[in-house]
């Protein structure tokens, strides 16, 4: 029998937005009283799922026109003045820090505390992120508290994923060749660009979507960070 290729994992690499932190949980509560309070027409769901789809393209023409990477935060700021002008909502600069405000008090998913506690038994657990460094290290200290052995920044790679350099990179600061990480996130984009760079793939499919049409497939797809736990034997 041959030997399996997760046999050789000893880290898990966790993307954070979305996978191990609740953005539609966090971010929909302050954006539904700032647009009630502005009387607009959009509905809170259909607003959140703009900024989020114009946030990933806004980092996407990032790295693609190599713009110096303006930070994650910065691409969220971009992507809600998009949104905000395409809804026809009217806003000073006030009310847009005052919206953006809202990224620092981000919380986890309820799984997120006992999964990562079973796996932190048996995986070195490590954050690779398109946080920004600072904005990580507040999260952590502040909002989950989790203990990552390592908070990874895409800055250091100058690059949001799923570049290359981002996965390259992490591999590289933790001291360890690329099959022995294993990416856990729950957008496919993610598992596929850490595949195409030698990482085993965890997809974590909160949002019961469809995997991307693509060879680099993950090996376990699960729903939440417990089922995770018992799939990696944790």
């Amino acid at each position: 029998m041959s030997e399996s290729p997760l046999a050789h994992v000893t880290t898990l690499a966790f993307d954070i937005f979305g996978t191990v932190l609740d953005l539609t949980g966090s971010m929909t509560p302050p954006a539904r009283k700032f647009l009630e309070r502005k009387g607009a027409a959009v509905k809170v769901e259909a607003f959140w799922d703009q900024w989020r789809a114009r946030q990933r393209i806004e980092q996407y023409q990032d790295s693609l026109m190599l713009l110096g990477h303006s930070g994650y935060l910065e691409t969220c700021r971009r992507a809600l003045l998009y949104c905000l002008r395409l809804n026809g909502i009217p806003f000073t600069d006030a009310e847009v820090r005052e919206v953006m405000q809202a990224w620092q008090a981000l919380s986890p998913y309820a799984d997120a505390a006992e999964g990562l506690r079973r796996l932190k038994s048996r995986y070195k657990l490590v954050a690779l992120s398109n946080g920004e460094q600072p904005y990580l290290e507040h999260l952590e200290k502040e909002r989950m508290r989790f203990g990552f052995d390592a908070l990874i920044s895409v800055q250091r790679a100058g690059f949001f994923k799923p570049h290359p350099a981002v996965y390259r990179t992490g591999a590289t600061v933790l001291g360890v060749e690329p099959h022995q990480i294993m990416m856990v996130a729950a957008h496919a984009f993610d598992i596929m660009g850490a595949r195409a760079c030698g990482y085993r793939g965890a997809y974590v499919n909160r949002y019961r979507l469809p995997y991307e049409e693509s060879p680099h497939r993950p090996d376990i797809e699960v729903r939440d960070f417990v089922e995770l736990a018992s799939a990696l034997g944790a």
